[in-house]
């Protein structure tokens, strides 16, 4: 599952224990913060795709302040995670929209569970939305679905649409990591298409409409087990 997590999190035995759960769901981009600094920092210069947030990180500041800086900075999806369910910190917490709030001691299960939720949630969130994009001119606001291909191009990303084609100054991997996982498939290590824009494949090659790219060798397998052929 190619997902970034953090957890922030002070007790490093719960950390390491929320670790291992989503290793086993297949998350291997996991990184911790035990206060809200360390965490506030990573979340002003990466982007997750779910954040596993403590209540109580034993500092002036605490979880629910950094959910609230989370949704100023870039709405990134959290799930609060803590042994505190007074009235006033649930009142404080729930206008910060939490996909979910579990209670320590948690199970390995409701974890799993939670966390796959969120993250279909975030997934359905993002292919409903549009993305804006930063260019010398202004800034593009581009549908997600009417984007057909990325094409990766030094340190830019050149984004194909239906209608136009825009120049991002970030790369490919920056950009697939924002978008929705289940709509977009890595083809070659300079190309990545929308799966519902394939039209056809034929001689190593896939085909969007009159546009084609090409499937690169180490690509084929990954390319061939995210499509479905009858």
């Amino acid at each position: 599952m190619n997902k970034r997590v953090l957890i922030v999190e002070d007790e490093p035995l719960i950390a390491k224990d929320l670790s291992f759960i989503l290793g086993d769901l297949g998350i291997q981009s996991v990184e911790l913060a035990m206060n809200y600094e360390d965490g506030l920092s990573l979340i002003e210069s990466n982007s997750y795709d779910l954040i596993l947030l403590d209540v109580n990180l034993s500092s002036e500041k605490d979880g629910i302040d950094l959910a609230q800086e989370i949704n100023r900075i870039n709405h990134a999806p959290f799930i609060f995670i803590t042994s505190y369910y007074n009235a006033e910190t649930v009142d404080r917490a729930k206008v910060t929209n939490p996909l979910a709030y579990l209670l320590k001691p948690f199970n390995e299960f409701d974890i799993k569970i939670n966390v796959e939720m969120a993250l279909y949630k975030s997934d359905q969130q993002k292919e409903e939305s549009t993305i804006y994009i930063r260019e010398k001119n202004g800034t593009t606001q581009l549908v997600l679905t009417d984007i057909k291909f990325l094409e990766a191009q030094d340190n830019y990303t050149k984004i194909v649409c239906s209608n136009k084609e825009v120049i991002m100054s970030q790369t490919l991997k920056s950009i697939l990591s924002k978008l929705p996982e289940s709509s977009f498939v890595r083809t070659h290590k300079s190309f990545a298409a929308r799966i519902d824009q394939i039209s056809m494949i034929k001689g190593g090659y896939i085909f969007l409409g009159e546009d084609k790219i090409p499937i690169g060798r180490s690509y084929k397998s990954e390319f061939q087990a995210r499509i479905s052929i009858l």
